[in-house]
């Protein structure tokens, strides 16, 4: 019953943590879109390692939202069908 009482807590604590939460708002003019997205995406993996020892992000903010999501994710998921064809 104990460990049930810690877990509860910490549950608990992780919501009223991640309820804080906000993201700033974009105040760009032209904010990256699906073509963007498409190539952040593919090239995320190399950006990932960048980041190590560079100040490079895999993912735009502010972006244009759905369409930039959508562009990322076939763009890394054609990134990972690339690396899997035998």
């Amino acid at each position: 019953m104990r460990g049930y009482m810690r877990l509860g807590l910490v549950i608990g604590l992780a919501v009223l943590v991640a309820a804080c939460a906000t993201q700033p708002m974009p105040d760009a003019l032209d904010v990256p879109g699906f073509w963007s997205g498409l190539l952040h995406g593919v090239t995320s993996p190399f950006s990932l390692i960048g980041g190590l020892f560079l100040d490079i992000r895999i993912y735009a903010f502010p972006n244009s939202g759905w369409w930039y999501d959508c562009g990322f994710m076939l763009g890394l998921g054609a990134l990972g069908g690339l690396t899997t064809a035998g």
